[in-house]
């Protein structure tokens, strides 16, 4: 007879790992499995510094798969949201404009459900030191002067934990979960929901190295906590079993690449800084994201290849650039309904243009309508930092829509940072966030299949580390309410 646990939590990023941690808090007597298509967290570990370039490790690549998540295993910036002054509530709510925390809690519930998540992260190990809380004129007269150019610029305290460090945290949570009885399963892929008259029954999985060895786990409840890598796979488990969805937007953009000296004052002043714009001609949103100071350039492989770029700061290596993510929000309408797919597509295409690799141009080429060359860059005062990026035209994949977008964009942040529009800063493409598929949930963020849950960034409800773990706290408590 097999084993029937009384939660299944499928991935081990921020929020199925809090959920479990929250609920050893509540009852420590539910027996709880957790699975991960990746490796523990000891495990993980990615050989471009040794290599020099991208391998596209198989079965997966670690920076995207393992415990801890896509998330916490970059830079490992943990947003305190419930420090923060003047910032407009919608903010403190979740995600992607989809199904959040707005329907389930108070903005004040909220902000001590992001209190008592942070306390989390210092017991276990975060850095007490939070950024920017000693220069609120400074971050007052920048924010005026973005204001002026139609720009908002949002501030939050951070605590950073730095890529290698947050390696050791989540490591202590790794190793807290297992004492306390909560069973782990990794290198193994979730390929089925077992789903009977519309109510969740288990899961089936496979070996993620031989795709073998199928088996099949039972439990009253399962949650889906399989953030921006199973959001395509979590669209096609919605598509079999008539799981309630709606098409969310995808983010499309590049990685932007200038010197500390450019950016001294805001990484000083805010270390991330939020600048949102809605640039003409077309008033998308674009926003700036995931600022790494005297960080590095990075690459992510996802399914068949697909290799997107990202960026790490680390606590003690340091390089001499900043970089940060420059973001489109893609928000289709009716009769298209595949926002994931098409993120994909210019991913793709990008991607043969650099022939498997990162593509990367300076600013001042696309500005002269032509390509950047590999003895250009080598000669480019902004020396890049993600050394197998491939020189080329990412004008050719990203469409005139979203290049005009960033343009503008940078060029409006220009006039508040000044050099941030210098034409040897370097973009990075394709950078890419799938959150599109936002699934439809109720108050305790149940699915409309019974006992059936999601939380995170898969289904569009979170952004971010310290809101994809306080999902996971909540849900715990909702749950330990039932149990």
């Amino acid at each position: 007879m097999k084993k029937k646990y009384d939660l299944i939590i499928v991935g081990m990023g921020p929020s199925g790992v809090f959920c479990a941690y929250e609920l050893i808090q509540k009852n420590k007597h539910k027996n709880i499995l957790l699975v991960e298509q990746g490796r523990s967290i000891e495990k993980r570990g990615c050989p471009i510094e040794k290599t020099g370039k991208c391998m596209k490790c198989k079965p997966f690549c670690s920076i995207t798969c393992g415990f801890s998540g896509a998330g916490a295993f970059s830079d490992g910036k943990v947003n305190s949201y419930h420090l923060a002054t003047g910032v407009p509530d919608n903010l403190y709510m979740g995600g992607n404009d989809g199904p959040s925390f707005r329907e389930a809690l108070s903005v004040d519930e909220i902000k001590a459900l992001f209190a008592y998540t942070d306390e989390i992260y210092l017991k276990f190990g975060a850095s007490e030191e939070l950024t920017g809380l000693n220069y609120a004129t400074e971050i007052q007269q920048m924010q005026e002067k973005a204001h002026k150019e139609n720009l908002d610029l949002i501030y939050f305290p951070i605590r950073h934990l730095g890529t290698e460090k947050a390696h050791l945290l989540y490591g202590k949570i790794q190793k807290y979960l297992e004492d306390n009885g909560v069973e782990m399963i990794f290198d193994t892929m979730v390929t089925d929901l077992i789903i009977e008259n519309n109510e969740v029954k288990g899961i089936k999985t496979l070996s993620s190295f031989t795709k073998d060895n199928e088996q099949e786990f039972y439990a009253d409840n399962v949650c889906l906590a399989v953030g921006r890598k199973g959001a395509d796979w979590l669209s096609q488990m919605c598509k079999k079993y008539k799981i309630e969805n709606r098409s969310g937007a995808v983010d499309i953009g590049v990685r932007y690449e200038l010197p500390d000296e450019v950016m001294k004052d805001v990484n000083k002043y805010f270390y991330e800084a939020k600048f949102i714009g809605h640039p003409s001609p077309f008033c998308d949103k674009v926003r700036a994201f995931c600022q790494n100071p005297s960080g590095f350039v990075a690459t992510e492989v996802y399914d068949n290849n697909l290799t997107l770029v990202n960026g790490h700061s680390y606590k003690d290596k340091k390089s001499t650039n900043t970089n940060l993510a420059i973001l489109v929000s893609h928000k289709f309408t009716h009769p298209f309904d595949k926002p994931i797919q098409y993120g994909i597509n210019v991913a793709e295409n990008c991607n043969q243009l650099g022939n498997g690799s990162i593509l990367v141009q300076r600013l001042g080429d696309i500005y002269r309508g032509k390509r950047t060359w590999q003895h250009e860059l080598e000669n480019n005062k902004v020396e890049p930092t993600l050394k197998s990026a491939v020189a080329g035209d990412i004008t050719y994949a990203l469409g005139y829509r979203t290049m005009t977008n960033i343009l503008e964009f940078i060029r409006s942040v220009d006039k508040v940072v000044e050099g941030f529009g210098n034409p040897e800063n370097l973009l990075y493409g394709p950078e890419i966030k799938f959150y599109s598929n936002e699934i439809v949930l109720d108050k305790e963020f149940q699915t409309s299949v019974k006992n059936l849950y999601a939380i995170g960034d898969g289904p569009g409800q979170t952004t971010g580390l310290i809101m994809s773990s306080a999902a996971g706290v909540q849900l715990a408590r909702f749950l330990d309410e039932k149990f």
